[in-house]
């Protein structure tokens, strides 16, 4: 995209750009999404920048109006495989705060000057810019949601001390810590109400989205696969409340997230039965027509034991409900009329905007359950699994509601006899074998790892066929660009529609989104 355009989508507030670009004007020495509702400055007034941080490293803060640090995370990132798609990755998920700059490189496979050098020449802006970037969001969230003090939030946020804290809010919001705080409005702000002084409440996030969000088929989705004990679904079709555990880098947490309304007008649509796919992770009923959230966020309430995994968890939900996809591009590929490279996929696109490929909140977690899930009903699969964790899962301090464990560790499950969760020998070998590999480091399934070497790694562990690893790398490593072509449901899918296999490389780079609507074209009535 040229300046020029990108100029055009400031100049018609163009939304579909928040997250992809930011601008900055000279003038005033602010930057802001695209779509800021200000009065569109002169061209001549006007720089770009791909991240947040670039701008702030070039001197600009943040609009107070529009706040750009608020806006989806890039669809760029998961599309990129490269080192720097990779780092933003990694980035987004902590890893700066938590092993810095050389962990990243190391978790790259290149030296800290070859990440610096390339982050540095395509976004402007370093490992440690962005991160800081990062981290005063993360403070101003936490400012204006909860009553902690301002040197808890400091080194929640993942500063280094009180003074950085304090300088860095300044220079990115001319505004001291304190004045950020009273700039929200009573007890609620937009990003959620105020959490209790103590923070008992949790921590209120609401996690934007860009475009259409087919909501109704995400928690579809997430519901007939939620595995009791770490997973549960609350709540009727239209208000469900999806919550789970999860094991974070300096604690544990729960997650709450809360279907949003539907968009006034969009109907219900048919809630299909559906048939039951090849596993508990498999494609199973494909989720059938609901309605579109309209709103651009989920409203998410994060319980952490130690608040440094903010940023952590926040970003791990972001994945498993597909938060910065991009759905004018798929839609644009996937949607363009009987004459276009998608042709038999135009109608399910338009039958169910906005749809998303859901992730995961834990590779390691998702590829065992994937193992499981193998040839056996969607509930089936849901059952193995529930029984995986009651026997080998680790128990919360205090139960929440049908929340009692964590998923089990690589580690335990690698030396475990498996017998209690009454699968064949052959199946208990598999998981036994897979959770060896990932506590071992012989399969990395983290945020921005290498996606080809991971299913290469995966399928040289028994039991573990390219249905299985492909499926992994869809989910568990977020790749839009994943087809089953040998999947029954897909199959299905693509003669309802009148495509076929050899039209696959039209849907590239989205295949994954391609694959879901085939799911879900195969399960409807």
């Amino acid at each position: 995209m040229t300046d020029d355009g990108r100029y055009a989508a400031v100049r018609g507030r163009d939304a579909r750009f928040d997250g992809e670009f930011f601008f900055a004007v000279t003038t005033t020495g602010i930057y802001c999404r695209p779509s800021c509702p200000a009065t569109t400055p002169k061209r001549a007034n006007v720089r770009f920048f791909t991240t947040a941080a670039g701008a702030q490293g070039a001197g600009f803060r943040a609009c107070r109006r529009c706040r750009p640090d608020a806006v989806p995370g890039s669809a760029e990132w998961n599309l990129r495989a490269d080192v720097v798609g990779r780092a933003m990755q990694l980035i987004a998920d902590g890893i700066v705060d938590r092993e810095g700059v050389s962990g990243l490189a190391a978790r790259l496979g290149y030296s800290t000057r070859q990440v610096q050098r390339q982050l540095n020449a395509e976004l402007g802006a370093g490992p440690i810019a962005l991160a800081r970037s990062q981290r005063s969001h993360t403070a101003r969230i936490l400012l204006q949601t909860t009553d902690l003090q301002a040197s808890e939030i400091a080194f929640a946020a993942g500063f280094t001390s009180i003074r950085q804290f304090n300088d860095t809010i300044r220079g990115i919001y001319a505004a001291t810590p304190r004045e950020l705080r009273a700039a929200r409005p009573a007890r609620s702000t937009r990003f959620g109400p105020v959490a209790a002084p103590d923070g008992s409440g949790g921590v209120a996030r609401r996690l934007a989205y860009r475009g259409a969000y087919a909501a109704a088929e995400v928690f579809d989705y997430l519901e007939r696969r939620a595995v009791p004990g770490i997973e549960e679904v609350t709540g009727g079709r239209g208000a469900r409340l999806y919550r789970r555990t999860l094991r974070l880098p300096y604690g544990t947490g729960i997650a709450e997230v809360r279907e949003p309304a539907p968009e006034p007008g969009a109907g219900p649509g048919a809630d299909g039965p559906g048939a039951d796919g090849p596993g508990a992770d498999g494609p199973g009923a494909g989720p059938a027509r609901g309605t579109v959230a309209g709103q651009g966020w989920l409203e998410c309430r994060l319980h952490l034991s130690d608040l440094r995994d903010l940023t952590t968890a926040s970003q791990r939900v972001r994945r498993l409900f597909d938060l910065d996809a991009d759905p004018y591009a798929v839609e644009e590929r996937l949607g363009t009329g009987p004459d276009g490279p998608a042709a038999g996929l135009a109608g399910l696109v338009a039958q169910r905007p906005g749809l998303r490929s859901p992730g995961a909140v834990d590779g390691g977690e998702l590829a065992v359950r994937a193992v499981l899930g193998q040839q056996v009903s969607v509930a089936a699969g849901r059952r193995l699994g529930a029984a995986l964790v009651a026997a080998y899962g680790e128990p919360l301090e205090r139960a929440s509601g049908g929340l009692t464990h964590l998923f089990p560790r690589p580690a335990e499950l690698a030396e475990a006899d498996l017998t209690p969760v009454g699968m064949p020998t052959a199946r208990r070998a598999a998981v036994r074998a897979l959770a060896g590999a990932l506590a071992g480091g012989a399969v990395v399934l983290d945020a921005g790892a290498d996606r080809q070497a991971a299913e290469e790694a995966l399928l040289e562990l028994p039991g573990i066929g390219p249905w299985t690893a492909g499926y992994i790398r869809m989910r568990a490593l977020s790749d839009p660009d994943v087809l089953l072509s040998n999947d029954v449901a897909v199959r299905a899918g693509m003669r309802r529609s009148g495509s076929a296999p050899e039209e696959a490389d039209c849907w590239r780079p989205w295949r994954s989104y391609a694959m879901h609507h085939f799911w879900a074209a195969a399960a409807a009535p």
